[in-house]
């Protein structure tokens, strides 16, 4: 039987998309094929997915013409691996491989194939992930809504312009390293301050998890809620002195710039 779906490329963030899809019923072990070319990666998916079929490569009796692919490689691998994707027959690619274009996916695949690229990020490990979507030249409203569906299995997903990718992978891709560097630092200060590791640990986790809940169910601006919390002459107002001082939201801002002109540069 052919498969609905092929993942190429077992690594973490196709793994995470796996996990979501199955859970949510989206997809079967059964409807399911991923290539990963390395053996000792294929074992692991095949142990923590029963049944899951992990080949080195794909057979022609293995696609059909219903048959999608999401590739999940990194770019210096993405064309051969499209290359030999297209060869077996599949004709609908969802790319979730940072910086390069629909345009240059294309070219590599048979002509008239379809390519959707999207940029998720990783809290779809758990479920939490959002997800940008763009449809390449020959992609139609029914590819985006196979995208959206498949993404939306691990997050929520919006659509953008191709042109806007490379920002968002500058922002919400690479951003929840951002955020793992501010819980970090915050961690480090709480323990300088004198509290126990694991308490600085739970309170700075959950002063992050309860603000970003605030930030989206009040559906006020963050400078509003900043503001809220910052009384003249106070504690915070010193802490957000020294921020500015450092310039942090100018790095912030330097950060976004050059992981943007990076994912540019992955492109070319």
């Amino acid at each position: 039987m052919a498969a609905q779906l092929v993942l190429v490329g077992g690594g973490t963030m196709g793994s995470a998309l796996l996990e979501g899809l199955f859970s949510a019923g989206r997809l079967s072990v059964a409807e399911t094929i991923v290539v990963e070319p390395v053996q000792e990666r294929r074992a692991v998916l095949a142990e923590r997915f029963e049944g899951l079929l992990c080949v080195s490569a794909l057979e022609l009796d293995q696609v059909d013409a219903n048959t999608g692919a999401i590739l999940a490689v990194k770019p210096e691998m993405a064309e051969g691996a499209l290359r030999a994707t297209g060869a077996a027959g599949i004709h609908r690619v969802l790319s979730i491989v940072a910086g390069l274009p629909t345009q240059r996916l294309e070219a590599v695949l048979p002509d008239g194939a379809v390519v959707v690229r999207a940029m998720p990020n990783t809290p779809s490990l758990v479920g939490a992930g959002v997800s940008a979507i763009s449809g390449g030249s020959h992609a139609t409203a029914a590819d985006l809504a196979w995208a959206e569906e498949l993404l939306g299995s691990v997050g929520i997903v919006v659509r953008v312009a191709e042109r806007h990718l490379d920002a968002v992978t500058g922002v919400s891709g690479s951003g929840p390293a951002y955020l793992f560097l501010i819980a970090e630092a915050l961690i480090d200060a709480a323990v300088s301050a004198g509290l126990p590791h694991g308490v600085a640990r739970t309170l700075v986790v959950q002063t992050m998890v309860g603000s970003a809940k605030l930030l989206d169910e009040s559906g006020e601006d963050p400078a509003v809620l900043r503001a809220q919390v910052t009384s003249p002459g106070g504690t915070t107002a010193a802490g957000l002195r020294a921020l500015e001082a450092r310039a942090v939201r100018s790095a912030f801002v330097e950060a976004v710039l050059s992981a943007v002109e990076r994912a540019r540069t992955l492109g070319r």
